[in-house]
């Protein structure tokens, strides 16, 4: 059976090169392309993808985001980001969000490949430096006194999104934000957001700036 693939860039040039790259390979089906989240959220169910292939800078929702609401709806499928750069912050960010790995752009036809039948065969697609990030960050989360679900509450208020964004976000109410806020303070013993941040920035649980 064909693998379903869709493509999430909002560059149009990449967004068609990547499909005719694809549509070359008698296993894999493009099913849809898209130049934001929003619309490929609206219709995922529908498309059914195994694999994803995400920009991470768009219009609207980033693919950050966009990659932790597709996880949460089809936590099966794989979605590997495609990217310029390949050690940037937002790249080990969007594997903290549940991506399976990424690709580089400008690959040749070989490597886009070679990386989409990796993540099928259950591998993770990255660079050397990204998977020490990814290794080099689990250590440290080891030590964290948060919980997963604080430690992603804390991460958005360092990215600077409101109490209202993060609980749409996270799909619980502003009230259960409060509470983990409440429940960071007391483990961090500390009564502001900007000395929460600090804190864990310095111990590297959240990537950002102080606020």
């Amino acid at each position: 059976m064909k693998k379903r693939i869709i493509i999430i860039e909002d560059n149009s040039s990449i967004r068609e090169g990547f499909s005719a790259v694809l549509d070359t390979v008698e296993s894999y089906d493009v099913v849809n392309l898209y130049a934001n989240c929003e619309d490929a959220l609206n219709n995922i169910a529908q498309d059914n993808p195994d694999i994803v292939l995400m920009d991470i800078e768009l219009p609207g929702m980033d693919g950050i985001t966009g990659t932790s609401k597709i996880k949460k709806q089809l936590p099966n499928c794989i979605v590997l980001i495609i990217t310029v750069l390949e050690d940037s912050e937002k790249v080990f960010r969007s594997l903290c969000a549940g991506a399976g790995g990424y690709i580089v752009k400008n690959s040749n036809i070989s490597e886009i490949v070679q990386n989409i039948d990796e993540a099928l065969a259950g591998g993770a697609p990255m660079s050397l430096s990204i998977a020490k990030m990814v290794v080099q960050s689990f250590r440290q989360q080891q030590d964290s006194p948060l919980t997963e679900r604080e430690t992603e509450v804390l991460q958005s208020i360092a990215e600077g999104k409101s109490y209202s964004k993060i609980a749409l976000d996270l799909f619980v109410s502003k009230e259960t934000i409060r509470t983990h806020i409440k429940n960071i303070y007391r483990k961090l013993e500390v009564s502001s957001k900007a000395d929460a941040i600090k804190i864990a920035n310095s111990n590297k649980w959240v990537t950002g700036r102080p606020i």
